[in-house]
């Protein structure tokens, strides 16, 4: 699986370009800028990007734009995030395509390599993965505003796993519940919230989407 790799800070890079190469991706390229991780994106057509939100010149939002500017040019493109910060509107714009293929992860609570390795298996194969403390402090901000204060305390939980990528299987795990009953609260979700059914969108995407939504 081809990666291309955005950080800044040269430890870091190295230590993520390694990483990466033991567990069997191919890293070819790591950049430490914006308009490198722009142009290497369009030009190499990696398999999935694992971008960092802050680089240079400005160290503002060059990654996260760079990562969607390729994503207008090839909208699957898969996107994971890296970033020291909670930031709604970076959660927002990545999702507000539907396509899915996105993660945003805080760099301070990846605590295995097994962690991060999973997410950027996630997101290649098209799934979502969000921090769990990105989610936390996201809803604490939203469900008073949208359709999400109409789901029940359960259906909130199942959500909140949907948006770190967890699997129905691994949802019932989780919770110690049944699979055929997150199958049952996932359709309550959808209906809750208007989420029909499309041959073009990705319903878990857009549940969570709204999820994030003030």
């Amino acid at each position: 699986m081809r990666v291309v790799l955005a950080e800044d800070l040269f430890l870091l890079r190295d230590g993520l370009t390694r990483t990466l190469q033991e567990h069997g991706f191919e890293v070819i390229a790591a950049v430490d800028n914006g308009p490198a991780l722009l142009k290497t994106l369009l030009e190499e057509q990696p398999d999935v990007a694992v971008v960092d939100i802050r680089l240079p010149p400005t160290f503002t939002d060059e990654g996260l734009q760079a990562a969607l500017e390729a994503r207008r040019s090839r909208p699957a493109l898969p996107v994971l995030v890296l970033s020291q910060y909670v930031d709604q509107l970076y959660a927002h714009e990545l999702l507000a395509g539907g396509q899915g293929a996105i993660g945003y992860l805080l760099k301070d609570r990846i605590t295995h390599t097994t962690q991060f390795i999973d997410a950027v298996r996630t997101v290649a194969a098209g799934g979502t993965v969000m921090d769990p403390q990105v989610i936390a402090r996201l809803l604490a901000r939203s469900d008073a505003r949208g359709t999400t204060a109409q789901l029940t305390p359960r259906e909130l939980d199942v959500l909140a796993l949907m948006a770190e990528g967890r699997s129905n299987a691994a949802v019932a795990q989780t919770l110690f519940i049944s699979e055929s009953a997150v199958a049952k609260h996932t359709a309550a979700i959808f209906t809750t919230l208007r989420i029909e059914p499309s041959a073009d969108d990705n319903r878990r995407v857009l549940a969570v989407l709204a999820y994030l939504k003030r």
